[in-house]
């Protein structure tokens, strides 16, 4: 498994945005947060009423695609990645009266939250249903520290921090495959037309091969390390795969023949994670984006940091999720590059930064650097 780690602060190391749980960083840092990378979901939940009644906790954890975005939602495969570090916990309480929903910008009724909360209000309501239960009566707190519309997989992650966190206060079992089509439901509020791999990734416990709905388990020898970084845009994956769609329609052959490449980088990818072959991993993730940028996922700020990276020696670098903003991965030569990859990313633009340690590492997570 890949465990990832952030860096934050300009110069500094603290708490960035998208940290997660708050894990330990180095002694004698500081704290520092990016409002450009804040998810609107963020933050530990604001406090409400006293809540003394039965709870139960849910969480669910960040994604990165290595390979395949896009190509996946034409049948083709993906390879996604773990970071189980930033993550989405959900607290449900027992209460009296109508259920309601508790985040940084909105606390009240689940009936009148915001449209941008539709996919989580959907989650709730779709579980309780399945459940036999009302959504009355129940608490939702939700605490996040995945940035929002940065391809990392926030929408999913919340939905199955709900399900989980419901499912255990009604004393339910569900398994993988009733979970899956639950945060589907949501996903489809959030995205239109998900392919499932956010909801198969992030509860996945490392990296996946998916195809169809379907994922297999990857092994993985990687001996670097993967930097991901934000550039701040905030990308709509609703949009970027109509986009797609729409070049694959206008141009049906040419849209054929990058989606059948991205399924050959994405086959080969698999037995590069396996056997550590980190240049070919990375021409092939460059690549990726090149076609990607094509079939309309792309945007200036993407291209910025991945020739960044790629100019500070990174092997490959490309748009991770559904691009058009978001983040962009980049692979380090050695474990030893990254942070040189990290510097020369800020200085391109990037307002945050999280660093996957090699796979076998055991390192415990270094901090991430938000500016």
């Amino acid at each position: 498994m890949i465990t990832d780690s952030s860096r934050a602060g300009s110069g500094t190391r603290g708490q960035g945005a998208g940290d997660g749980e708050g894990e330990n960083g180095r002694a004698g840092t500081s704290s520092a947060t990016s409002s450009a990378a804040l998810p609107v979901v963020t933050g530990a939940a604001p406090s409400g009423p006293a809540a003394d009644g039965e709870q139960a906790t849910g969480s669910a954890h960040a994604k990165v695609i290595l390979l395949g975005e896009h190509a996946v939602v034409h049948g083709r495969p993906a390879i996604a990645l773990a970071l189980p570090h930033l993550r989405v916990t959900v607290v449900a309480t027992r209460t009296t009266g109508a259920a309601t929903l508790r985040t940084e910008e909105y606390a009240g009724p689940l009936d009148r939250a915001p449209d941008v909360l539709g996919p989580l209000v959907t989650a709730a309501r779709a579980t309780s249903e399945h459940l036999g239960c009302s959504p009355a009566g129940v608490d939702l707190a939700v605490r996040t520290g995945i940035p929002v519309g940065r391809g990392l997989g926030a929408s999913a992650a919340a939905a199955h921090a709900i399900v989980d966190a419901l499912v255990k206060l009604h004393g339910s079992e569900l398994d993988e495959e009733g979970r899956f089509d639950l945060v589907q439901v949501a996903e489809r509020v959030a995205h239109g037309r998900p392919s499932g791999l956010d909801a198969r990734a992030t509860r996945a416990s490392g990296a996946l091969l998916f195809r169809a709905g379907r994922s297999t388990p990857l092994p993985v020898a990687l001996g670097t390390s993967l930097v991901v970084a934000d550039t701040g845009v905030r990308g709509t994956t609703r949009e970027a795969v109509a986009d797609v769609a729409a070049f694959v329609e206008r141009s049906p052959h040419r849209g054929s023949v990058l989606l059948d490449r991205l399924e050959s980088l994405t086959l080969a990818g698999a037995e590069d994670l396996a056997q550590d072959r980190r240049e070919a991993l990375g021409g092939r993730m460059t690549a990726a984006h090149d076609m990607l940028s094509e079939l309309g996922a792309g945007h200036p700020a993407l291209d910025r940091l991945v020739e960044a990276a790629v100019g500070a020696g990174a092997l490959g670098a490309k748009l991770t999720g559904g691009g058009q903003g978001g983040c962009v991965l980049a692979l380090a030569p050695t474990p030893e590059d990254a942070d040189r990859i990290v510097d020369a990313l800020e200085s391109a633009g990037a307002v945050g930064s999280w660093v996957l340690p090699p796979a076998a590492s055991g390192a415990a997570p270094d901090r991430g650097r938000a500016s």
